[in-house]
């Protein structure tokens, strides 16, 4: 009986890990057809970097959270089995992936430049946008998570952001976002009754820490996305 335990949660964990490597390799083939196989395994590659960045924080602040799971053109995410007990743990999990992705792209963008390769510069734009881009502050993204330490209400900030984004490049990623978002909308606008009263309550000095490790982030990627930008071949 001992061993059959033992296999089955081995079996759950080779199932996970099988679940994660087959869609990554399932992101990575799709990607490939549009963008080449270099270009779609370094782009996977910083996607899994900013997911692990999230489990690791995760891990630490001592939540049950299972592998990251991908979806070519949607991203990846990895599934809290259990809630954050206060919203500075949600900013320390939230902030964890693009720090995480960040370090990763620059990594891509030093080795272009030692290298001279425009394959990498690409990666490390990609990397950089997409973090970026993870940042506007609206719940369910990363940016929402971290913002939600100073108020719900800089979500609403997020609105118009995303529909200037959709106005310039339509796309059904952001249409996906604006669905996800419009709960917590809800909830900047009349709060939410099943989180805990004191949920939101968190000392000014972690308002203002996270609030300017936010800001830093975001004016350091978008500084990042334009330079590597300018830098790129026309082609």
């Amino acid at each position: 009986m001992a061993k059959l335990i033992i296999w089955l949660l081995a079996a759950g964990k080779m199932g996970k890990l099988l679940l994660t490597c087959g869609t990554m390799l399932l992101s990575i083939v799709v990607y490939s057809w549009v963008y080449g196989w270099r270009y779609a395994l370094g782009f996977v590659a910083l996607i899994l970097v900013h997911e692990l960045g999230h489990y690791v924080a995760a891990r630490q602040r001592g939540l049950n959270v299972g592998a990251p799971t991908f979806i070519p053109f949607v991203g990846a995410w990895i599934a809290l089995k259990e809630l954050p007990h206060d919203v500075e743990t949600e900013a320390y999990i939230g902030f964890a992936g693009p720090l995480a992705g960040t370090l990763a792209s620059l990594a891509c963008y030093y080795f272009a430049r030692n290298n001279d390769s425009n394959l990498m510069l690409a990666v490390a734009y990609s990397g950089c946008m997409i973090n970026l881009f993870n940042l506007i502050p609206v719940s369910p993204l990363d940016g929402g998570r971290i913002t939600a330490i100073i108020s719900p209400k800089v979500w609403l900030a997020g609105v118009p952001l995303l529909a200037a984004l959709f106005f310039y490049h339509p796309s059904p990623m952001l249409i996906l976002v604006a669905v996800l978002a419009y709960p917590q909308i809800k909830e900047a606008i009349w709060g939410d009754p099943a989180k805990p009263a004191d949920y939101y309550v968190v000392s000014r000095e972690a308002r203002i820490n996270y609030g300017v490790m936010y800001l830093v982030l975001v004016a350091f990627l978008a500084m990042m996305s334009y330079s590597i930008h300018e830098m790129l071949p026309s082609r």
